[in-house]
């Protein structure tokens, strides 16, 4: 009996007896794996090479260790008992089909419930239920459809001591075969005749043959692969005109040569994917010095409140914290670091790592993880390890749970570009027709050099080098953006909306004074605990007022957004915040903010509030009222009215007495009316307004209130450059147009020599990549000139 072998595995299926659309199979999974591929219209899979989801034989015993729950404890980033999030570093992957099959996963496993790939780095970030599928099984699961992870033991890091070298190895063979077919091309270049003629050109022009073969099918494989994958779904990519032109120039200098008609252009091949690897080469180089991706976060404005040994609270920076500091956490703060819990009602939100809005209640002495966050009053945990910046990041822009804004928002790349590829090819098949007809010796080094010169890679670097500078120079500045697309959409604005508490107002220079009955020591000291769990601003301010007390661990806490807070401690029952909240019927109008405090159901009094500006803010709206609609939108009384006419430019808006859900709806009747709107507030009550509009910015004050709702973040201290930084986004996309000016210029002239027939396929794939490094140095010089003018 003859052996049968796994169509998608390569493992002996003669035993197996399992067959689907006439392929044979060893296991209902790997057949499975071929459906699901089938359906998608993803069997491009298999073209690749023969058996590609191959699972190597030792693949059980090879993964064993991950059944150590110590060395599991170190991979993981997330382990609740039920829900495990690890990223795996792969690689194999290398197109599209890869990002689709391993963001699929969920179809080969039901334990799987999100899987994301991050292709620049080439890891797949996986969540998944640990008690139908353990880690082991996953790499096992993973394997078996040919993306078999790299883990790295030593320091139990994964993938980090791992380096692709696959590029330089293509452009050393590259570089060896341009250069002896450029030696064994001589004689053809100078016509010596005799001995050469009727001796070796024969053998000489089938070694040029020999070398070129492992340049084409080796060293350019990657622009064919692309070209294929792209071409299968019906996408013409810049590769495109590359895998064509090489392929032209390797098939008819191949038929040159066994028709004895020519020596073909085996050195302009060679030389082509020689140079286009060099640029590809330098690019990386380039993209790695000028390295924009999310390391700029390193220096992110969230703070956290750390408890001294001598138990005086000190606001820190994230990054600052270490193994063994005593944090704060209050309600509504994300947990920066994994830690353990030492005191407090710990309920758990854990969405913003799973996905899943379902809390849990943790006990003094369990592990808490980063990325969590606290939901009933505050808690006090024990460091275990310091934070990862990388991870809040990551955290911020995790696709399970944002609301993607950008989905309406067209590309500024995409509308330019569009048809830029089609066009090529149509000047490229006009061109060779001209000289197939008048000189058919000129056609084939037009048509190839028309498709290399005008390879639009320098139109695809102008966006990301540039975005990718301003997110640095703007990061520096204290102004953080969430990606690259919040600067398209910061440029498109016509309306800006402030909140006024916290956001107009510096809390730090606000006066408050108190008027009503006298709170007692233990009245006052659980005033003071109740305070103590919330981030809002008029909290902060009033918190920081009042004497040290005793800070007692609360038995309920519960914030209402937009209302107050409630607390109860030993049968004391306590209420903070607006007089319809606390149950007293306050007189109509009030000259300032105030906030409100019962006890056991009994008015006490109000803390009013002083409102104190933010420095240059009349200067800034004076600066903003020529471009944008200005709207205040508060939550407080209309005390304040007057003052704001007198400070703010005559056309600004003033509405007050807005809850929540009435700044939501504010902003969403605009935008049906053509209104692209900037909203900008803190991170708590301002939730729902931030995601709703088209950009949301939340000041921040060294206060750790870090919401998935807003798409950037900007420094209290730095309120009054507002204008500069929108300033500088709408450069950014000025620049990008200067950008893609001068590659059509440059395609348009090169395009001229290339019909013309005066350029070689091989100039031509010189000057690509140094088009394509010129645009990186353009964007990045205008924009470093830009960013100097920020203050």
């Amino acid at each position: 009996m003859d052996k049968e072998t796994c169509f998608h595995c390569g493992l002996d299926a003669t035993s197996s007896k399992i067959e689907f659309d006439n392929k044979v199979f060893c296991c209902n999974g790997c057949k499975t794996v071929y459906e699901i591929f089938s359906a998608n219209d993803l069997t491009c899979y298999y073209d690749l090479q023969n058996a590609p989801g191959a699972t190597p034989k030792d693949i059980e015993g090879k993964y064993n260790f991950l059944e150590n729950s110590k060395i599991t404890e170190q991979l993981l980033e997330f382990n609740d008992g039920n829900t495990q999030i690890i990223t795996l570093y792969i690689p194999h992957i290398h197109c599209s089909s890869c990002i689709w099959i391993l963001e699929n996963l969920n179809k080969l496993n039901p334990s799987v419930s999100a899987s994301i790939v991050n292709f620049g780095k080439k890891t797949v970030r996986v969540t998944f239920n640990a008690e139908t599928l353990s880690l082991k099984n996953l790499v096992v699961l993973l394997s078996s459809i040919g993306y078999e992870p790299f883990i790295s033991l030593d320091d139990y890091s994964v993938g980090k001591k791992h380096i692709d070298r696959s590029l330089i190895y293509k452009l050393g063979i590259a570089g060896f075969a341009f250069g002896n077919v450029m030696f064994l091309s001589f004689p053809e270049y100078f016509q010596v005749g005799e001995f050469w003629l009727e001796q070796f050109k024969p053998m000489f022009r089938w070694m040029m043959f020999a070398f070129s073969v492992p340049v084409v099918f080796y060293s350019a494989q990657d622009y064919f692969i692309s070209a294929f994958k792209g071409l299968r779904s019906k996408i013409l990519n810049i590769d495109v005109p590359i895998a064509l032109g090489a392929s032209v120039l390797f098939i008819r200098s191949t038929f040159e040569i066994i028709t004895d008609s020519g020596s073909g252009f085996f050195d302009s091949l060679t030389g082509l994917i020689f140079f286009l690897l060099l640029g590809r080469f330098f690019q990386q180089k380039t993209y790695a010095f000028l390295s924009f991706e999310r390391d700029y976060k390193s220096y992110f404005p969230i703070g956290i409140t750390k408890i001294t040994s001598d138990e005086k609270e000190e606001s820190i920076q994230v990054y600052d914290i270490e193994k063994g500091d005593r944090l704060l956490i209050r309600n509504e703060e994300l947990i920066p670091v994994d830690c353990i819990l030492i005191k407090g009602n710990a309920r758990i939100d854990y969405s913003f790592v799973t996905g899943e809005s379902k809390t849990v209640s943790k006990q003094s002495g369990d592990k808490l993880f980063a990325g969590g966050k606290q939901v009933s009053g505050t808690i006090e945990v024990d460091v275990l390890k310091s934070v990862e910046q990388s991870y809040l990041t990551q955290l911020w822009s995790n696709d399970v749970f944002k609301k993607d804004k950008s989905l309406a928002f067209t590309n500024i790349t995409n509308q330019i570009s569009k048809r830029f590829t089609i066009t090529i090819l149509i000047i490229a098949v006009l061109a060779t027709t001209f000289w197939m007809i008048f000189d058919s010796s000129k056609a084939m080094n037009v048509f190839t050099s028309v498709l290399i010169i005008a390879c639009p890679c320098a139109l695809a670097l102008a966006a990301p080098f540039t975005f990718g500078n301003v997110l640095h120079i703007l990061g520096k500045k204290k102004f953080y953006l969430k990606n690259a697309s919040v600067i398209e959409q910061l440029a498109k604005i016509n309306t800006i909306i402030f909140d006024k508490t916290g956001t107009i107002t510096a809390n730090k220079e606000t006066t408050i004074d108190y008027e009503g009955l006298t709170l007692s020591n233990e009245e006052e000291a659980l005033l003071k605990s109740t305070l103590r769990g919330s981030n809002h601003p008029l909290s902060r301010s009033l918190y920081g007022l009042l004497n040290e007390h005793d800070i007692v661990t609360l038995d309920a806490f519960e914030e209402h957004l937009g209302k107050g807070i409630e607390a109860t401690y030993n049968q004391n029952h306590i209420k903070v915040g607006s007089a319809p909240f606390v149950g007293h019927t306050t007189e109509s109008a009030l000259l300032n903010t105030a906030v409100h405090v019962s006890t056991n159901n009994q008015y006490k009094g109000k803390f009013t509030f002083y409102n104190a500006y933010r420095k240059g803010l009349s200067l800034l709206f004076n600066e903003l009222k020529k471009d944008y609609d200005l709207v205040i939108l508060s939550g407080d009384n209309e005390g304040e009215k007057d003052n704001l006419t007198k400070l703010l430019p005559t056309k600004t808006k003033l509405l007050f007495n807005q809850k929540p859900e009435d700044k939501l709806e504010y902003i969403k009747y605009h935008q049906t009316e053509g209104a692209n709107i900037l909203m900008i507030g803190d991170g708590l009550n301002d939730a729902g307004a931030l995601a709703q509009s088209n950009v949301g910015i939340a000041i921040s004050e060294n206060v750790n209130v870090f919401s998935p709702a807003c798409d950037a973040i900007l420094d209290a201290s730095k309120f009054n450059q507002l204008y500069s930084y929108i300033s500088i986004s709408k450069s950014a996309i000025k620049i990008i147009k200067w950008s893609f000016l001068l590659s059509f210029i440059y395609n348009i002239i090169g395009l001229y020599f290339a019909v013309t027939g005066q350029l070689s396929p091989v100039v031509a794939a010189i000057l690509m990549p140094l088009s394509s490094i010129s645009i990186v140095i353009f964007t990045t010089l205008t924009t470093n000139i830009v960013g100097k003018n920020l203050k």
